[in-house]
């Protein structure tokens, strides 16, 4: 095995090539991606898997590069009925097509062996298992009935929160309105969190350079 590395080597520096680099290969993403969430409760710093989860995290980090996620906010609060201090926080673009990207395919908890403990993020989806987007889930308190299962192909769950885990308690516990669809019902808080801003900490900002619509549409009377 000796050999074989210091030959490696040996060819490389032949090259003019230094050993673990690759002139025409573009900056990889780091293992573990950092991203601070600027909100109105206060920040929240999550570190994204980008090894186990590398789908849905370079879809989460378009969102955060392009700034689709700046001045949206944090809008539901789903509590367990036995243990209200339990459930999880959901937030991200809303209903608002004009931030949209593309979705995702799902990389389920069985692939990634992320699962729903206390502090991950998830991707929301809606009932087709491709269907995330720009919406993601807090967890509080583990939730093991999004993780994959016989017969039920759960949530893709791609990182996790390292700071700011007393805010996103907070959020949970913020009232919410009787109103709502479906399972939103009673979970759609009365006064949504605002997300200033989201930036990532690690790693080089890939924007797409897709048009931002919905800058453009400040302002416009709908």
């Amino acid at each position: 095995m000796r050999f074989r590395t210091s030959f490696l080597a040996l060819a490389m520096a032949g090259t003019g090539i230094a050993a673990g680099t690759s002139p025409a290969a573009a900056p990889r993403e780091p293992a573990v991606v950092r991203v601070r969430f600027v909100t109105a409760a206060g920040p929240i710093v999550v570190a994204l898997d980008a090894r186990h989860a590398p789908g849905t995290v370079a879809n989460f980090l378009a969102y955060v590069d392009d700034g689709r996620f700046e001045g949206t906010s944090f809008y539901r609060a789903t509590r367990r009925k036995t243990a209200p201090n339990t459930g999880f926080v959901q937030g991200g673009i809303g209903t608002d097509s004009h931030r949209m990207l593309g979705v995702v395919p799902l990389e389920p908890t069985n692939k990634t062996g992320i699962k729903h403990l206390d502090g991950t993020l998830s991707m929301a989806r809606y009932e087709r298992s491709d269907s995330g987007s720009g919406n993601f889930s807090i967890m509080v308190g583990a939730n093991p009935s999004l993780d994959a299962r016989p017969g039920f192909i759960g949530y893709a769950a791609f990182g996790r929160v390292i700071v700011g885990m007393d805010v996103v308690r907070r959020m949970l516990a913020r009232p919410t309105l009787p109103g709502g669809d479906g399972a939103f019902k009673g979970q759609m808080m009365a006064k949504p969190v605002t997300i200033v801003r989201a930036e990532r900490l690690d790693g080089v900002a890939k924007p797409t350079g897709g048009m931002k619509v919905w800058q453009m549409l400040r302002g416009v009377k709908r």
